[in-house]
């Protein structure tokens, strides 16, 4: 199909954006897109990676005081060193082994029967941790200690699957680890900066001889279209899983997943 190359970047950022912080894998929905609409190269990998900055600039925005307040009383205050140091604690497991397996996972899992059963895989591990979770005992991100956040890290690590969802991947896990929704929610959030900065500028780095200058308007309409959806959802989805479960998530990833393995048999 014949697109306007902004049309398709304006598209690809508002479905980044939507889907970046729900647990329905923004990766696999990018992948899904990017072959619709006959974007299927290097440098169009490198676009679905970098749009991912503008989903994360509306984090950041959008928790920047606090983020600020913890970055400057880490020396004096220990909330604001233990917050800094669970953030490294799960940022670690998820960055080893991508930086381990980068090519790897880029070559053979971006596909999109990779991403269809990873999307049913994971629709039906949420509805089972839903099903089996105790009651919440950790209800503040600032409680969390070190050990569940090494247990949402290695959680992370599954992201690493295209379909799987890194946000999905991170929520569930600190949730079935005692967090409660909105605890584990925000806490992914956080997470999400240093895991898809690092992430963004290393493939970057490695795929810089793919892309061109005339790829930056395309780059740059993509980015803020992902922060400005990243920002209203972002909002919405908090307010969200306050008041209900994540089932809802889980059917629409285990009913895509289905009829895109229909359509690929």
């Amino acid at each position: 199909m014949v697109v306007d190359p902004l049309v398709k970047a304006a598209l690809l950022g508002l479905l980044e954006g939507v889907t970046e912080f729900i647990p329905v894998s923004s990766t696999g929905h990018l992948i899904l897109a990017s072959r619709w609409l006959g974007e299927t190269g290097e440098a169009s990998k490198t676009f679905d990676i970098f749009i991912q900055l503008g989903a994360i600039l509306a984090i950041v925005w959008l928790y920047r005081t606090r983020l600020i307040r913890v970055l400057a009383d880490a020396r004096t205050d220990p909330v604001s060193r233990r917050f800094l140091l669970n953030l490294l604690i799960a940022f670690l497991p998820a960055a080893v082994v991508g930086l381990l397996a980068h090519d790897a996972i880029k070559r053979w899992l971006f596909t999109p029967v990779v991403v269809a059963i990873a999307l049913v895989v994971g629709g039906v591990l949420i509805l089972v941790i839903e099903r089996l979770s105790a009651a919440a005992r950790v209800t503040e991100v600032d409680d969390i200690e070190p050990r569940t956040a090494v247990g949402v890290g290695l959680a992370q690590v599954l992201s690493l699957i295209p379909g799987t969802s890194r946000s999905g991947a991170t929520i569930m896990g600190g949730y079935a680890l005692g967090l409660s929704r909105r605890a584990a929610t925000e806490f992914s959030f956080f997470l999400s900066i240093p895991v898809m900065v690092a992430a963004t500028l290393f493939d970057l780095l490695k795929s810089r001889g793919a892309l061109s200058a005339a790829d930056a308007p395309v780059f740059a309409v993509g980015f803020v279209t992902a922060f400005v959806a990243a920002v209203i959802v972002v909002r919405a989805f908090l307010g969200y899983v306050s008041r209900h479960s994540f089932a809802v998530f889980a059917w629409y990833r285990i009913a895509f997943g289905a009829l895109l393995l229909f359509l690929l048999r």
